[in-house]
């Protein structure tokens, strides 16, 4: 792996937290293998693009990585009816390289203010799906369609243990269909498949509505102070 800067972010408003102080740390990478990203997601830490970060914040330590065994995930009743409505043909899938085309970005841009007004979200990033398009290493793009309609779109690391969800983006208008469950059983599916033992869902933190869902996922593992993973909700 080739990195050119190491650096914190000053601390701001937790945008999983409000009341709480937050602090990133990064490293910005200019190349990495799927196996050495593997070893900083062991350590707590995720990616965005070329940048790799972690929480280090001052008096928090709510942000937890979780991932999901597939060999022993059940899915509950509410997953199961979402899986149903969505597999049999309703909700096309297909899985790609990363690009970004105009329809992507109009989807990314109606996602994040409909989450702006209802979530208080911050406002879209000016980079938008171009970010995800530039990787330090081959990375899925899982795209959703509904009548040849573009609806949904995920990116999604292969690793050599597991899946690791980076982003997923919809259509406000088609939140009925909870793409977003759809997508978390869609990458455990196919996980299963692949015969990988474990799907990564970033972190998980409490009292906050918009990651809380993860943890429906279950079983599951959260990774400790110390290093290893422990069973969390059952």
């Amino acid at each position: 792996m080739e990195s050119r800067l190491r650096f914190f972010a000053p601390p701001a408003r937790c945008e999983y937290l409000p009341e709480q102080i937050a602090r990133l740390e990064y490293v910005q990478v200019d190349r990495m293998t799927a196996d050495e990203y593997l070893h900083w997601l062991h350590s707590g830490w995720r990616r965005f693009g070329h940048m790799i970060f972690r929480p280090s914040c001052p008096s928090c330590r709510m942000c937890q990585s979780l991932r999901v065994p597939v060999a022993s995930f059940r899915p509950r009743r509410t997953q199961r009816r979402v899986w149903n409505a969505n597999a049999a043909g309703a909700v096309a899938l297909t899985i790609g390289a990363p690009s970004a085309t105009p329809a992507k970005r109009r989807l990314y841009e109606r996602f994040h203010r409909y989450q702006q007004a209802a979530k208080g979200w911050p406002a879209p990033d000016a980079d938008g799906v171009d970010s995800f398009a530039v990787n330090p290493f081959s990375t899925e793009e899982w795209c959703y369609f509904v009548d040849e309609r573009l609806v949904a779109v995920g990116y999604v690391d292969a690793l050599p243990d597991g899946l690791s969800a980076i982003y997923f983006f919809y259509d406000p208008d088609e939140r009925h269909r909870s793409l977003g469950t759809f997508n978390v059983l869609s990458i455990i599916d196919s996980a299963r498949q692949r015969g990988l033992p474990w799907v990564y869902l970033g972190y998980y933190v409490e009292g906050c509505r918009s990651v809380e869902y993860k943890g429906g996922f279950r079983p599951n593992e959260v990774l400790r102070p110390d290093g290893t993973w422990g069973a969390f909700l059952a």
